[in-house]
């Protein structure tokens, strides 16, 4: 029995997809995405300093949930 070598290129794009879905989980979660915020603000935004998880889990939670303290029933 031999070990095959995986190439790279089947890794990164496994890789990839497997970043994807775990994405598409969170948001479908309603779980925002904390590392393409900080991505954002750093290309677009560098002169501004990103928030921390916590406040950027709450913030996002309160424009999701309008601020209210707990969720609703119906």
């Amino acid at each position: 029995m031999g070990t095959a070598l995986v190439p790279a290129q089947y890794y990164t794009t496994h890789r990839r997809v497997w970043r994807r879905l775990v994405q598409a989980a969170r948001l479908c979660c309603g779980i925002p995405d904390y590392d393409n915020y900080v991505r954002h603000m750093l290309e677009k935004h560098p002169d501004q300093e990103p928030m921390d998880y916590p406040t950027f889990f709450r913030e996002r939670q309160a424009a999701r949930y309008g601020g209210r303290s707990g969720f609703r029933c119906c």
